[in-house]
């Protein structure tokens, strides 16, 4: 006879379990961390918001994804959304868009305007930021939450930093980036442009302020020694981007070779094929060691870019480079071969990475500058009391979702140290892994694509690459997300329970376990969805 679809196989879950009449263990309900919150960079509840906006209730989720970070249209286009990366979804079918549905409510904010919180009272301190990239801005939104009157002075003419001169608008909009970045002016910020930081030190003194936050980019492109004839064209990748943003177009010719293999490589060679050149990637090792990420490198190839890889550039020319073949040796490290190409070039760009201006730290006692870099404690604090720092300055992954979960990490310590306190993070619960997870309760639910650009379009125009979410589609992909390891009040416990055992505390209250009936017999454990129970000893 064939058991009901409600009784697994598993002889240690469902009704193959037997009471017995001694309890050794008792269940008890449990919050678990979910894997994609764990990942964030930017320090998101994304099982919180997504909560929300699965019930349809898209402002709440808003509000909600704001409290932590306040760049959601920005960060649904720009964050390589490494949460998705461990997603327990994946081993189901596939992740969750986590990113698409960050989009969708970023552009829905945005198109019915709504407004990020009213700030806390005013707290009488003034906070210095030095910067208005994404880790600036956060640092400066956070730190206006909390009450604190804060001023952003920004070297350059427009409010974004790298989000800006270093990401092309095929990727992202100006007009999503000016949207967000207004949204926190909005709140109080005071933002003063063309002001460079000469002297730290000189300009908080100059200000009165009580403490300042550091989040300079990183603006300056390296360079590389390549013997090049006089009038050689070599340029950084950096530069090319910034100029993208004024009116005054890079002239780079139709033959460009591009050198690096970072995602900036990438932009600026997808960037050189929109404004009618042939570009090249000239890379030193293999596709797998690339450090571009690989849908970025697809979609290039996809675009008609070409890329040469195991290749490193040995001289360039009036009108053409030489290049070298490479060949991996044992240990997989790439070795030159002597074999050289030649290649018509009317300019090289160079994306191999970049510095940070640390000129305004020259003077200050106490810091520690390590490669280009200045190290601070946990709390975001340099050597030198009252001044953080973050984003680029620091040594960290540089992207932008690192950048902006540094704003707010720094802004919850320089609040508290304003205050006289320590800001003390909540202890991380257990990660809430595929293993504690139920999974045949959930139905197949097919990860929802985003939209992409016809490829026609992708290489003359600049254009968005990827389209968004609408609201179908954004609140069945919210849907599909497993609420890994915490209840989302499924009533499964409630009804498997031999016991009666299980008292329902009403809507958004979940439940409680009435141990003068409870038996110990765990069916509740094995059969809940998201595993928000465990059974411990009962001398516990």
């Amino acid at each position: 006879m064939d058991k009901p679809y409600a009784i697994t196989l598993d002889p240690g879950s469902s009704l193959a379990n037997h009471t017995g009449s001694w309890r050794t263990e008792r269940p008890v309900y449990i919050d678990r961390l979910p894997p994609c919150n764990n990942q964030c960079p930017a320090g998101e509840d994304i099982q919180g918001w997504l909560f929300h906006a699965e019930s349809g209730n898209y402002e709440k989720a808003w509000q909600h994804l704001t409290r932590d970070n306040p760049f959601p249209a920005i960060m649904g286009r720009v964050c390589y959304h490494s949460c998705e990366s461990v997603c327990n979804r994946a081993q189901i079918d596939a992740p969750v868009g986590i990113n698409s549905v960050e989009r969708f409510l970023g552009d829905e904010a945005i198109k019915l305007g709504w407004k990020l919180v009213t700030p806390a009272a005013e707290s009488g301190k003034h906070v210095l930021v030095v910067g208005a990239g994404p880790s600036g801005m956060s640092a400066a939104y956070h730190l206006r939450r909390f009450g604190h009157r804060v001023t952003v002075y920004e070297a350059g003419l427009m409010l974004g930093g790298m989000m800006r001169f270093g990401i092309p608008k095929y990727r992202l909009p100006r007009d999503i980036l000016d949207a967000e970045m207004q949204r926190v002016i909005d709140m109080g910020v005071n933002v003063v442009l063309n002001t460079k930081v000469d002297s730290i030190l000189e300009t908080m003194q100059a200000g009165k302020f009580d403490a300042a936050f550091l989040a300079v980019g990183a603006h300056i492109g390296k360079r590389a020694y390549i013997p090049a004839g006089e009038v050689s064209k070599i340029v950084d990748a950096v530069s090319v981007l910034r100029s993208m943003e004024g009116e005054d177009k890079p002239m780079l010719g139709r033959r460009v070779i591009v050198y690096g293999g970072g995602n900036t490589a990438i932009d600026v060679a997808r960037t050189a094929k929109r404004m009618g050149a042939e570009p090249i990637i000239v890379y030193r090792r293999t596709r797998d060691k690339m450090p571009a990420l690989d849908f970025e490198v697809e979609e290039a190839m996809q675009e008609g870019i070409m890329i040469k890889w195991l290749s490193t550039i040995k001289e360039a020319g009036d009108s053409n480079i030489t290049i070298e073949k490479m060949e991996l040796d044992a240990s997989g490290f790439p070795q030159p071969t002597g074999e050289l190409e030649t290649l018509e070039a009317d300019s090289v760009v160079l994306a191999l990475g970049q510095d940070v201006d640390l000129g305004l730290l020259e003077g200050v006692p106490g810091l520690e500058l390590t490669d280009g870099v200045v190290k601070v404690a946990p709390n975001m604090m340099t050597g030198h009391a009252g001044i953080f720092a973050g984003g680029d300055m620091v040594p960290a992954d540089r992207n932008i979702t690192v950048a902006v979960g540094h704003g707010k990490k720094a802004a919850r310590n320089i609040d508290a140290w304003l205050r006289g306190t320590e800001y003390v993070a909540p202890p991380k619960q257990p990660v809430a892994t595929f293993d504690k997870l139920n999974t045949w309760y959930y139905a197949d639910a097919p990860k929802t694509v985003r939209p992409m650009l016809d490829i026609i379009r992708r290489q003359s125009t600049f254009d968005e690459v990827q389209g968004g979410l609408d609201e179908s589609t954004a609140l069945f992909e919210a849907r599909r997300c497993l609420s890994c390891g915490n209840c989302f009040e499924c009533d499964n416990c409630y009804g498997v329970c031999p016991d009666n055992a299980v008292i329902k505390l009403g809507p958004g209250n979940r439940f409680e376990f009435n141990y003068d009936y409870c038996k110990g017999c765990g069916m509740c454990v094995a059969e809940c969805p998201c595993g928000a129970i465990k059974m411990e000893p009962e001398n516990t």
